[in-house]
């Protein structure tokens, strides 16, 4: 083999296992001319694994404090466990609740129950599968509770919590305690290897405070808003109509057609209601692939009627025709006895959201059994606060996981979770494992926390735009489906290169 290229299979092999490919992959592109051959991949790993098993030869870590129970807090804890490590997971409730939460159980669903879409030509379906492929607890949890929603992937809320709080409190490795941990210098988080902060976006105001002087910058603040959920026992039926987009003889979603007279009275309606106001001392942010419903009626009139609410693939069966707009209610629950109202995410004030929601056709008597709220948000300036491993910088041992990193959406939380506590394990055994490539949804994701953006650093959920871009131009579809298949061959060629093939 030319000198030349040996010496970029070399330096390929550190930059991957120290998490750090990005100009040694061109290096090395230049000289193969394929940047995923599996071949020069595994070679570039072979060759620094054992002197990177050296370095970290006789690291310890016996014992982990974590901070929260949520999505990333209990996957991170399973893989931990799994590694051998003892945790002790620290949750606030039952004792205590933020303002968004209502149930005792862990990894509790907030907001939708959906993880939204399935399959490769979605990044979400590939972070489903790269997940799955590295045995996450999340998604066996999401298999076993699945709701019927079309593409999608939903869960039985209820059920879903329940499932993961047995799987943490019956593993021998785990230990939850039912406490509040108010600072990063709380006398329950000395003496352990390490802290992980997976507390999410709503921490505490007292823990955010300490996080923030930690990472020396200012808080960074947006808003979620949660759909309202409704009985389905207070649909009107004679105006709603079972069915999914091009697919009328599914079940999966109710649906409650508008004529262009109801949808331009609604839209009004939804501008002029009263809102929840930010307080003093907040900016108000909203994470743009979570605007409030009126945020965007409050873009133009037909907004709404090219987002959430488009009739397209809908035909109305009393009318034959297609409808002016339409409002999809999707399931809850596996028995069908509960809805939320898709894309219906809201800060209107709750009377104000029975006012206005029951303008919509079929929904005129309908029955809250959960009305929308808005919450904070709090995220760390990653690419300042954060190293390669997810640990502050200006706080050795102590690492974050999930949203308060800046990812942004339920299984994001939950992948970042997964690879911290993936990660971290395996150092017990003297090796660091090479991240995913960025071509993958899991080496995207990561890949954003540490790039550092043109102006103010903002969170994301995974999307194909986080990966390098595609060497030529096609159609939308046909450029989905190379992102997928792309993805997917890197993501085989780094499990298998990286010992972590089932």
């Amino acid at each position: 083999m030319h000198k030349g290229k040996a010496d970029g299979i070399h330096r390929l092999g550190y930059a991957l296992v120290r998490g750090k490919a990005g100009r040694e992959l061109v290096y090395v592109q230049k000289g193969f001319g394929h940047l995923l051959n599996s071949t020069v991949l595994r070679l570039a790993i072979y060759t620094a694994y054992r002197g990177e098993r050296k370095r970290y030869r006789g690291y310890e870590m016996a014992h982990v404090a974590l901070v929260g129970g949520g999505l990333a807090g209990t996957e991170c804890a399973w893989q931990l466990a799994k590694s051998g490590i003892e945790v002790t997971l620290y949750e606030m409730k039952p004792g205590k609740r933020s303002e968004a939460h209502s149930e005792d159980g862990l990894a509790e669903l907030i907001c939708s129950n959906s993880f939204r879409a399935t399959g490769p030509a979605a990044a979400i379906g590939l972070l489903k599968e790269e997940m799955s492929s590295l045995g996450s607890l999340i998604m066996e949890a999401a298999f076993a509770t699945q709701v019927p929603a079309g593409g999608a992937l939903a869960v039985d809320r209820t059920l879903f919590s329940e499932y993961i709080t047995d799987k943490i409190e019956n593993h021998e490795k785990i230990t939850v305690v039912h406490q509040e941990i108010l600072t990063l210098d709380a006398e329950e988080l000395q003496g352990h290897d390490a802290v992980i902060i997976a507390a999410g976006p709503l921490a505490s105001a007292e823990l955010a405070e300490s996080l923030m002087a930690a990472v020396g910058d200012e808080r960074l603040y947006f808003y979620d808003a949660i759909a309202p959920i409704i009985s389905r026992d207070s649909v009107d039926f004679d105006k709603a109509f079972w069915g999914s987009r091009w697919k009328p003889e599914d079940d999966d979603y109710l649906n409650c057609p508008m004529s262009e007279d109801e949808y331009k009275a609604f839209v009004a309606a939804l501008i002029a209601g009263e809102k929840v106001q930010p307080r003093d001392f907040e900016k108000e942010i909203h994470f743009e692939g979570c605007l409030p419903v009126e945020a965007m009626a409050e873009r133009g009139e037909m907004t709404l009627a090219f987002g959430p609410l488009k009739p397209v693939g809908f035909v109305d069966p009393k009318t034959g025709e297609r409808p002016f707009a339409i409002v999809q209610l999707r399931t809850e629950n596996k028995d069908k006895t509960a809805f939320n109202l898709v894309g219906f995410q809201t800060k209107l004030k709750y009377p104000e959201q029975k006012r206005v929601f029951r303008m919509i056709p079929g929904l005129e008597q309908a029955e809250f059994l959960r009305l929308g709220s808005i919450h904070r948000n709090t995220y760390v300036n990653a690419p300042q606060a954060l190293d390669e491993t997810l640990q502050l910088k200006n706080r050795p041992g102590f690492y974050l996981a999930g949203q308060i990193t800046g990812v942004e959406g339920y299984l994001e939380s939950a992948a970042c979770g997964l690879w911290l506590g993936l990660s971290l394990g395996y150092r017990v055994n003297g090796i660091v494992i090479a991240e995913p490539p960025v071509e993958t949804a899991l080496g995207a994701l990561l890949g954003h926390l540490r790039t550092v953006p043109d102006k103010r650093f903002q969170p994301s959920n995974v999307n194909f735009g986080l990966m390098p871009g595609l060497k030529k131009k096609m159609k939308k579809k046909l450029r989905k489906e190379a992102y997928g298949v792309r993805a997917q061959e890197a993501f085989g060629t780094w499990i298998e290169a990286v010992g972590l093939k089932k």
